[in-house]
């Protein structure tokens, strides 16, 4: 409502000078008729004709071409208006020409002219056009005249830039609608990209350990129905697939970000997969524990989860090595197995691993490393402190 109170307003005013044009044109052909020299077809009196109608024409052509995207029509018609209203005051000093360089000179600043050039021209031109008329002898009532005229399309002139302002106005709160627009679709992808992130190493490290106990457990079965290792791995199983659910309704929630798990959960991971796996995992801190933001430490747990999940389907490790480093500048996470055998290089186009870890990174303008060693695969992780 409150935008549209001024356009209603500008409608109003412009409605109203579009009525009062013809009325003006009948007093400046009347004035310029009866004032000396008169209308006559030889001579100045001729001249005063011509002058007139072209004027009257630049008006109309003025008013017809002033919305259109074609601007030379209109800088036609303004010129012409300039050119007659100027040749009216040269040969009819006591007619109504300086009331029409009025006009000109307003409708040339409207459309050639920006702000802070055209009101300080209007302002010059009306002062010069008072000074004219009163050293030609001008009566108190032609001035009137001359100082209303300046004052109405002084008004049509401000209508006409409210009009351009509320334009401008309209379409930068469309650009900002579409950018917000824009801002929420990115912030929906990425929340996406976050979920799929989080619920393939949550699932990829919780579902690879499970199958590999069922495998086990089978193969167990099997060979001995009473073999007493069985309950140990089913009970791994069982564990596995109750950790996996947990950290899976846990990533869908979205719980709150100091409860989301970080590297003071890394010591249980390296338990956890010794436990699981029976391989030794060392986990070894050195540096000074910093606090690290939200998204950081949960990077550095997903890294080593993911890593320590690809060791467990692509290498038969004899013993896995999880380091933490807090450097000066960085904080770097190292994941390293050393193998009976030569590793199985994890494939990048085989779900979203070490795809999705190098997302992680460069998510947090770090940087992720992952190839074959010497002793088996070793991956990388450097986030910024």
């Amino acid at each position: 409502m409150q935008t549209e109170e001024p356009t209603l307003t500008r409608l109003r005013v412009v409605r109203w000078m579009q009525l009062l044009t013809p009325l003006m044109l009948a007093w400046f052909v009347w004035a310029a008729a009866v004032a000396e020299p008169r209308f006559g077809l030889t001579g100045t009196r001729l001249v005063v004709v011509l002058a007139t109608v072209v004027f009257v024409a630049g008006v109309f052509g003025r008013n017809a071409t002033a919305e259109l995207p074609i601007r030379p029509a209109h800088a036609v018609f303004v010129g012409a208006m300039l050119v007659s209203s100027v040749t009216l005051v040269a040969v009819q000093p006591s007619g109504p020409g300086s009331v029409a360089v009025l006009v000109a000179v307003l409708c040339a600043a409207t459309a050639l002219m920006p702000v802070r050039v055209a009101v300080p021209a209007l302002i010059v031109a009306f002062v010069v056009l008072e000074m004219v008329a009163s050293i030609t002898g001008q009566d108190f009532g032609f001035l009137a005249v001359l100082a209303g005229f300046a004052v109405l399309f002084g008004a049509l002139y401000l209508a006409f830039r409210l009009a351009e302002s509320q334009r401008e106005t309209k379409r930068l709160l469309a650009e900002l609608e579409a950018g917000q627009v824009a801002l929420a679709e990115a912030a929906g992808l990425a929340e996406r990209q976050r979920l799929a992130r989080e619920m393939h190493d949550v699932l990829a490290h919780s579902l690879s350990g499970l199958s590999l106990q069922l495998e086990g457990a089978r193969m167990l079965i099997a060979e001995d129905p009473s073999d007493p290792r069985l309950p140990g791995v089913v009970d791994r199983a069982h564990h596995l697939a109750r950790t996996g659910l947990e950290e899976a309704r846990r990533a869908i929630g979205m719980l709150r970000d100091d409860d989301l798990p970080g590297p003071d959960r890394l010591a249980a991971l390296a338990e956890q997969f010794t436990r699981d796996q029976a391989v030794p995992c060392d986990f070894v801190v050195s540096g000074e524990p910093r606090p690290l933001e939200s998204e950081a430490r949960l990077a550095l747990y997903r890294v080593a989860q993911e890593a320590m999940t690809n060791v467990t389907r692509h290498a038969s490790p004899v013993r896995v090595s999880l380091r933490l480093a807090y450097e000066s500048t960085v904080t770097r996470l190292i994941v390293e197995d050393f193998a009976a055998r030569p590793p199985v290089v994890p494939d990048e186009t085989d779900g979203y691993g070490l795809t999705g870890m190098r997302e992680r990174a460069e998510l947090l303008g770090g940087t992720l490393s992952a190839g074959v060693t010497a002793q088996g695969f070793r991956v990388e992780l450097a986030v910024p402190a």
